[in-house]
């Protein structure tokens, strides 16, 4: 895997003008992930709109057009006023930045540190051109842009697909910076995870009837509180026909002990994602409850979901290596 700045763009993935035009303001906008309003004002504001005219009403943006508006959305992100950003991206195009509007005051540029602000945006790699508008809409905290394009790669991609290729690599980016940087960008990362969640509610379908001996049962094990991975799962699984408990996170022993007992799921998905949260003996507790009448009692499937797993082999117990396979599993559990 390659790395990349968040201000750059692999070769591959540069716009490239179309025959007869470049691209609409929508596209770039959603290629940098935000609203085609803020590319527009900043044309109209600080001049960093196409620099070649085309015929008619639509304006289109040529590959270098888009370079100057990434830069532009670098800088912004690591703090620098938005007229300063916009100074530095049009001189290091070569242009010239129009006098700041009436009521807008400039500020003074900060102080060199001994490196470039701008190189402080996520290392995402080789990944799909969404994860970059993801990751710059929440290192900027947009809210709105945020939502339009997360619901747009579930919209376009489906939701195992937009969480595989999308909004996992994003998530992982942002984890990795704020573990490397002294705990700063930790609101990002909150940020991000509560607004995949808002989505993944808006879009997952209508809550399907309990069937018996096919529910599946999710819950984070007990001082576990990641529940995004359970939430997608859940989703998923809700979207094939398939009924789900959903209890989040940190789920005491003997809570999970009753909910067991009382619904008796055909399979029982345990999350934990550190492995000191990870506990065979529970997992193996749990496989070993029974439910149903006296005759024909039957026990869960407990697949075992997450990182904190890895190395721990519970015997019966799938470990699925990601959400397609964690479906898959269950599909199997459940429809027997």
């Amino acid at each position: 895997m390659g790395s990349m700045s968040l201000g750059s763009d692999d070769g591959d993935h540069r716009a490239a003008p179309r025959v007869g035009g470049g691209l609409t303001t929508g596209e770039v906008a959603r290629r940098l992930g935000v609203a085609p309003t803020t590319v527009r004002s900043w044309d109209r504001r600080y001049g960093l709109g196409p620099t070649a005219h085309t015929g008619g009403r639509h304006r289109r943006w040529t590959a270098v057009d888009v370079a100057r508006l990434e830069r532009m959305c670098a800088l912004t992100a690591t703090g620098l006023p938005p007229a300063e950003a916009a100074r530095l991206a049009l001189d290091e195009a070569g242009l010239q930045a129009p006098a700041p509007q009436v009521g807008y005051v400039r500020s003074p540029l900060p102080a060199a540190r001994g490196r470039s602000r701008a190189g402080t945006g996520l290392r995402l790699g080789d990944v799909r051109q969404e994860c970059k508008g993801v990751a710059r809409a929440a290192l900027r905290l947009d809210a709105a842009a945020l939502d339009a394009l997360l619901s747009a790669a579930i919209e376009e991609h489906g939701l195992v697909a937009a969480w595989s290729e999308v909004i996992m690599p994003t998530l992982q980016a942002v984890g990795r910076k704020w573990e490397t940087s002294g705990e700063r960008y930790v609101e990002v990362e909150h940020f991000l995870s509560w607004h995949v969640s808002g989505v993944l509610r808006r879009h997952a379908p209508p809550v399907v009837a309990d069937r018996p001996g096919a529910t599946t049962l999710l819950a984070c094990v007990p001082a576990e509180n990641h529940t995004l991975p359970l939430e997608v799962l859940a989703a998923a699984l809700t979207e094939r026909g398939l009924p789900v408990r959903m209890f989040g996170g940190a789920l005491p022993v003997e809570s999970l002990v009753a909910a067991v007992r009382r619904t008796g799921p055909a399979a029982v998905g345990l999350w934990a994602q550190s492995r000191t949260t990870a506990s065979r003996p529970l997992a193996q507790h749990v496989a070993s409850l029974e439910w149903g009448v006296r005759g024909a009692r039957r026990k869960p499937v407990v697949l075992t979901l997450g990182p904190g797993w890895a190395g721990q082999t519970v015997p019966g117990s799938p470990h699925p290596s990601g959400l397609a396979q964690a479906l898959t599993a269950v599909e199997s559990i459940a429809l027997r």
